[in-house]
């Protein structure tokens, strides 16, 4: 097979593991499917080192970077499923915001939202194809060299995030100038939402006719928002991106694919979200897994939802962790995460740790039932 030919979306490699998807359905597994947030990322000495001297962003529009960056470390550990390297701010990117990504301080807009009327710099009409192609070829390509050993899942940030950063600028601990809009603006916060959500939709369609098979929204902000703000100004667009995703890829004779939403802190929105029309609602690690489960009342997968900083401890007392966790969600129904995604200082050795000890737990409760 050429180059050329890698890049088609069709005649992709037969699925060999296809636990994760299964997890995601709520059926039988034979172990519980791992995989991490970030799991391609600075915490291996490879990804720095095929990084290493180049511009984030054109990384992200190269499919051959992306590629390999996602394929990086699945040559490490046995993870049950691979996610596309990109980022969630190419859509803002598309939408004609400038988005710079800078050593030591992450992602700066020079020259955020801050008015209402500030919504005219932006796009009306995005080509998705157009300004986002890049990420498509990156999926079709990895699915090609991933030669079946485990789906690839696409992604997007949620349109609150995404509004968050374009008013912030950049990252922010209290999201007041985002949160400003909504009190102040909130007819304009609502434009800029459904905005968002029109591109997303488009993105994610993109994505699964690419060759992605499962699809996660991240709504990262959501801890700032109180329960009122998060029914008006995230769940409404949760819902509407599910929805209307579910909805065109059965219009156009696709094959539905499982959708996780990632509510970061929204743990007081947990009902609402196992009724979101997503199969898989992921988890931060302030929500104890029995809670969660009596919550959502096993009307959803469960993904998560180890606290990131527990890869930190020795191999034994991680795989300690890991057996209350897996314990405390149950095999069925459930697929192991972190709350959040991997920190770069964190040695490689405890993810595979982590990795093993799903695997090892879950094997040995599935087959004392």
């Amino acid at each position: 097979m050429d180059k050329d030919e890698l890049i088609v979306p069709k005649d992709f490699p037969e699925l060999k593991n296809d636990t994760f998807l299964r997890a995601a359905r709520g059926e039988e597994v034979e172990h519980v499917p791992v995989w991490c947030m970030r799991q391609a990322g600075r915490y291996l000495p490879e990804f720095r080192e095929a990084r290493a001297g180049k511009d984030f962003f054109e990384t992200c529009r190269s499919p051959e970077a992306c590629c390999e960056l996602t394929l990086q470390p699945l040559r490490r550990f046995p993870f049950d499923a691979s996610i596309i390297f990109s980022d969630i701010l190419v859509v803002p990117q598309a939408m004609g915001m400038d988005v710079q990504m800078c050593p030591g301080k992450g992602p700066i807009f020079p020259e955020p939202l801050k008015e209402p009327d500030d919504l005219q710099r932006l796009r009306p009409k995005v080509d998705v194809a157009a300004e986002l192609g890049y990420v498509f070829k990156a999926i079709t390509l990895t699915r090609h060299k991933l030669e079946g050993k485990v789906p690839l899942l696409g992604f997007t940030g949620a349109p609150w995030t995404l509004m968050s950063y374009m008013i912030e600028g950049g990252g922010s601990t209290t999201h007041s100038k985002a949160k400003r809009w909504l009190y102040r603006h909130p007819e304009a916060s609502h434009k800029l939402l459904r905005q968002l959500t029109d591109v997303i939709v488009e993105y994610l369609l993109g994505q699964v006719k690419a060759g992605a098979q499962a699809l996660q929204v991240f709504e990262s902000h959501t801890g700032c928002l109180g329960p009122a703000e998060f029914k008006e100004f995230s769940l409404p667009y949760l819902r509407d991106i599910a929805r209307r995703v579910k909805d065109k890829l059965k219009e156009s004779g696709l094959d539905n694919v499982p959708m996780i939403v990632f509510a970061k802190d929204g743990h007081y929105g947990l009902e609402e979200l196992s009724q979101s029309h997503y199969e898989v609602v992921g988890l931060d690690w302030t929500i104890d897994p029995r809670s969660a489960r009596e919550r959502t009342g096993g009307k959803v997968c469960l993904q998560g939802n180890m606290d990131p900083c527990a890869l930190y401890a020795t191999k034994d007392r991680i795989s300690e962790i890991v057996k209350k966790m897996v314990e405390g969600f149950g095999t069925k129904g459930y697929i192991a995460n972190l709350g959040h995604g991997v920190y770069p200082d964190m040695d490689p050795e405890c993810v595979g740790a982590f990795v093993d000890a799903v695997h090892t737990h879950s094997r040995q409760l599935i087959n004392r039932k």
